[in-house]
């Protein structure tokens, strides 16, 4: 048991440079079982573990170091032959320490008179012993040491972080084999890649014995980043970290849950903080690490499934992974081997030639992309790009000789006049949208007066007026151009069930009038107006059955015989007049 008598404990307490606080109790048991009724009073008491030095026997603590300012913790076994476990976990800084003990001072003088030595005289003792060093590390790997039989003695855990400031864990036991606080590994701790694609990586990795052997509740939490490989847990939730909190001193004076240790080793009030000579630099507790932007990091934990894919990665890129094995019982962690992958790269795009003067249809993927390019035969002043976007809104992207021209988004017919070069390149890209695939027609010319495309008024919506709605006829107008176009209207009977979702489906601008029925055709007219303000026409439609409802589609077909569709509208005859 990491433990010590009361005498001994005030010892330890009034001595400046160890600063440590033991259990309170005197009472004596045998080793290794740790009495838990005990150790669970200890772990409540707040006042007990507050301004502490102490590392309670199984369970973890956290602390946090200044950078070049040294932390020493302690502990005590009191009975030889005793098993030892010491875990010490780097969060976001390799750490330098070292455990060693010394033995315990004798409870009485050496004259055997049964009077206690003074207590400065037993300060001196203990400050001037260093004790026997048993283990030493230097990195940022978590790093165990391990003992069957341990001498008893006054261990102690000197901790230097000499990078920055940072957080740590503790984790010591005299009760290794029965309390297995970490998941264990299984004996090939790698992880797998078994799939690789553009945007897709698939993991598998070996279950930990503590799930399939002990039956303890396992789950696994994978990380993925782009910068480089995670050896623990603490590490990730310190890059997390979005506000910084996590990287911020401990403020002194902060009350905390039983097992909540983060402020070890910070003094409860200003008095007692320059009584013991924490406050020897005030500076020190204001202090703070300056804001850093979000890494792209992301952690995912899945449950105790041994494979999964990660998708929504980006071609052509290098990722790191790391797998966390996490014991949900006592919330620890052990990592297995990361690995690392790079998607493959994007499917080479065949760049389109396109000619001038020449409509040329485009279909893009979800999410994808499309390259053309117009190469002018002839010197040029001008060259005009129209496009039209059959269903959402595309992006558009000119380059002439590799230089950035235009980078616009585009709905409906729009058109784009740029100043010509001589033998100049245009390279043109298209990107679709996140909700679905994209359609589009574009046209390229160097001909200013070509123009095979509509002009099309800002609102393309058709009005029905309800209050000239009759059980046989309905009345609608819409706006044109001060361009002289011709007009085509179409009527479809639907159920009355119709909705938005399939009226939407039916939104493709880019079909004509050429794929409609016959018999759905109500009549063509010309229309125009020099006014802007007074485009507008109406038109009633006729001889329609009572209470059914109607499609109705206006196209606008331009000069070269392309047509564009305003918006559906959707209307009901009256049922009864």
């Amino acid at each position: 048991m990491l433990r010590a008598s009361t005498r001994y404990l005030m010892l330890l307490l009034h001595c400046p440079l160890l600063l440590l606080l033991l259990p309170l109790s005197s009472r004596m048991q045998k080793l290794p079982t740790r009495d838990e009724e005990l150790f669970q009073m200890q772990i409540r008491d707040k006042a007990f573990f507050h301004d502490s030095s102490v590392i309670p026997d199984g369970a973890e603590i956290s602390s946090y170091l200044f950078r070049d300012t040294p932390k020493r913790y302690f502990f005590v076994v009191e009975e030889d032959n005793t098993p030892l476990a010491v875990t010490v976990t780097p969060c976001d800084a390799p750490l330098e320490w070292k455990l060693s003990v010394q033995e315990l001072p004798e409870e009485a003088s050496g004259e055997g008179s049964g009077e206690p030595e003074p207590l400065e005289q037993q300060k001196q003792q203990i400050t001037n012993e260093e004790g026997t060093e048993l283990f030493s590390y230097k990195g940022n790997d978590v790093e165990y040491f391990v003992s069957s039989s341990s001498p008893s003695g006054l261990y102690q855990l000197d901790l230097l972080s000499t990078e920055k400031d940072t957080h740590f864990k503790v984790y010591a036991t005299t009760t290794p084999e029965s309390d297995q606080p970490y998941p264990e590994l299984p004996y090939d701790p790698r992880i797998d890649v078994t799939s690789l694609g553009r945007t897709t990586v698939t993991l598998a990795w070996k279950p930990s014995p503590t799930a399939s052997l002990l039956k303890q509740p396992i789950q696994y939490c994978i990380v993925i980043n782009k910068e480089h490989n995670f050896k623990s847990l603490c590490a990730v939730e310190a890059k997390l970290s979005s506000d910084d909190a996590f990287m911020m001193a401990p403020k002194p004076g902060l009350d905390f849950s039983p097992f909540d240790f983060a402020h070890f080793g910070f003094p409860s009030d200003s008095n007692a903080g320059k009584e013991r000579g924490f406050l020897k630099s005030p500076s020190k507790f204001g202090r703070q690490t300056s804001s850093k932007p979000r890494v792209d990091l992301h952690k995912v934990c899945i449950g105790n499934k041994n494979i999964f894919t990660v998708s929504d990665l980006k071609p052509d890129t290098q990722y790191y992974f790391d797998m966390f094995a996490v014991n949900t019982n006592t919330n620890l962690s052990t990592a297995y081997v990361g690995t690392f992958a790079r998607t493959k790269e994007e499917a080479k795009q065949k760049t389109v030639e396109l000619k001038d003067g020449k409509v040329t249809d485009v279909f893009i993927k979800r999410k994808g992309a499309k390259f053309l390019r117009f190469a002018p035969v002839s010197s040029h002043q001008k060259v005009t790009f129209s496009v039209h976007s059959c269903l959402d809104a595309v992006q558009i992207q000119v380059r002439r000789d590799g230089k950035l021209l235009l980078s616009q988004n585009v709905e409906g017919v729009r058109q784009f006049q740029l100043r010509g070069k001589a033998k100049a390149k245009y390279l043109i890209r298209l990107k679709g949208n996140k909700k679905g695939a994209s359609m589009l027609k574009i046209l390229a010319t160097t001909r200013p007066n070509k123009q095979l495309f509509p002009s099309l008024p800002e609102d393309t919506r058709i009005k029905a007026f309800d209050k000239l709605r009759t059980c046989s006829s309905v009345t609608v107008a819409w706006l044109g151009t001060q361009e002289r176009n011709k007009f085509c209207i179409y009527k479809k009977e639907v159920d009355d069930n119709y909705n938005e979702e399939q009226k939407k489906r039916e939104q493709n601008q880019c079909l004509g009038p050429d794929t409609r029925k016959k018999s759905e055709k109500v009549l063509c007219k010309y229309f125009h107006s020099q006014n802007i303000q007074k485009a507008v026409t109406t038109e009633t439609i006729r001889g329609l059955q009572s209470g059914k409802s109607y499609l109705l589609d206006v196209y606008v077909i331009g000069h070269g015989g392309h047509s564009v569709k305003y918006q559906s509208k959707l209307v009901k005859t009256r049922k009864f007049c």
